[in-house]
């Protein structure tokens, strides 16, 4: 792979972090995430308008930009840098390449462009194991045709859902909703996807309170909810979402290594100017091997999430181990800007708590570490005993 990124990505990267610093400071994402939709709209239409960020990895031909899911990781480096609270994860990395994939080509012609052009945003309400990152997804993650989860049963007038998803992420505002739901009962069970607009009747939404507020959850319930096939019955729906599972992780990967280097940037900034016995803590020898150890964590995850961003174009799966290392590397550093920054850094009113939320939340959302990392071990057929023939 070549290590360097393209002008274009240059360009991307860039245009977005002008934009972010503009529109995102900390008054402004403290206000997002305490308004009813949990994200800025004014600033999501920008992202939209502007940049284009929704339809980045989306075909033309549904008016997207036609880049690669590269493109759309590498530019969550900006948005994690500045936990920039926006429906672009579920959106963009989640819903839309489940329709592009499984979508019939009247699906794709009427919600792909609406999509890109940010007009309509969309959640996967589905358990995060469907996404593969900790283990298979080939068991009961969704009810398994017993109690629990969400089942489908067909009707005169079309599909009915029944059941709750807890933790869908941006799922009390989205306006259609990607239900993962069960089929043909116990003995012919199988897993399904469908659409449900976020006006359906039936249709319960609330807001739960998340450890991390830059990423709204809810709680979806749905009482005999119409809903409409994604795609045709019999599709490999397991196999699709491990596949955007592993782009997720990809994307996330990056947002964390962009949030843990901006947590590195204020820990470094503070004990520069803060002085005790006189002198900069900054250069107290204590302090510059904890900041040392954080710098190299965060180089080594930033290389292990722009691989991980790379092979999403590549047909390889690396994301899980990338995000894992990412993950690890974004506690390191929120941490020690919480211990580093001294009285401050254990406020409300300092942005440091922030961003250990960030990587708590993404851990009990995706991971833990250790999991996804036992997860790539297990792929990579690593701790597998070798045949032995006699």
């Amino acid at each position: 792979m070549d290590a360097g990124f393209t002008p274009e990505q240059d360009r991307i990267r860039r245009a977005l972090r002008e934009l972010l610093d503009r529109r995102c400071g900390s008054r402004e994402l403290r206000a997002a995430v305490d308004s009813p939709e949990g994200h800025d709209p004014a600033l999501w239409a920008a992202l939209a308008g502007r940049l284009g960020l929704p339809g980045l990895a989306l075909p033309e031909a549904y008016g997207g930009v036609g880049c690669s899911a590269t493109e759309l990781a590498l530019a969550a480096e900006e948005t994690g840098r500045a936990l920039a609270p926006s429906p672009l994860l579920a959106t963009a990395v989640l819903a839309a390449p489940l329709v592009l994939a499984l979508g019939t080509g009247a699906q794709r012609a009427a919600l792909l462009p609406r999509i890109a052009d940010g007009s309509l945003t969309a959640a996967l309400a589905a358990p995060p194991a469907c996404l593969a990152l900790t283990g298979a997804n080939d068991g009961d993650w969704a009810g398994g045709g017993r109690s629990g989860g969400v089942q489908a049963r067909r009707t005169a007038d079309g599909w009915r859902l029944y059941g709750e998803v807890e933790h869908v992420l941006d799922g009390h505002s989205a306006r259609i909703l990607l239900v993962a739901a069960h089929t043909g009962g116990f003995t012919r069970s199988r897993t399904d996807l469908f659409l449900v607009p976020g006006d359906a009747a039936g249709l319960v939404r609330v807001r739960r309170t998340a450890l991390d507020a830059t990423r709204p959850l809810a709680a979806v319930q749905f009482r005999e909810t119409g809903a409409e096939l994604l795609g045709e019955e019999g599709a490999d729906v397991p196999g699709a979402l491990a596949g955007v599972g592993d782009t997720a992780a990809a994307v996330l990967a990056c947002e964390a290594v962009g949030a843990a280097g901006r947590a590195l940037e204020l820990t470094v900034t503070h004990v520069r100017a803060r002085e005790q016995f006189g002198r900069p803590i900054g250069s107290f020898q204590a302090v510059k091997h904890r900041l040392a150890d954080v710098y190299v964590q965060v180089r080594a995850a930033r290389s292990a999430a722009h691989y991980a961003a790379w092979a999403t174009a590549h047909a390889e799966r690396v994301g899980g181990l990338a995000l894992a290392e990412a993950l690890t590397a974004l506690r390191a550093a929120a941490g020690e800007a919480i211990q580093l920054h001294g009285g401050i850094g254990f406020t409300w009113e300092h942005d440091a708590h922030l961003y250990f939320k960030r990587a708590a939340g993404d851990e009990l959302l995706f991971g833990p570490a250790h999991r996804l990392r036992a997860r790539a071990a297990d792929t990579a057929r690593l701790f597998e005993a070798p045949e032995v023939t006699v």
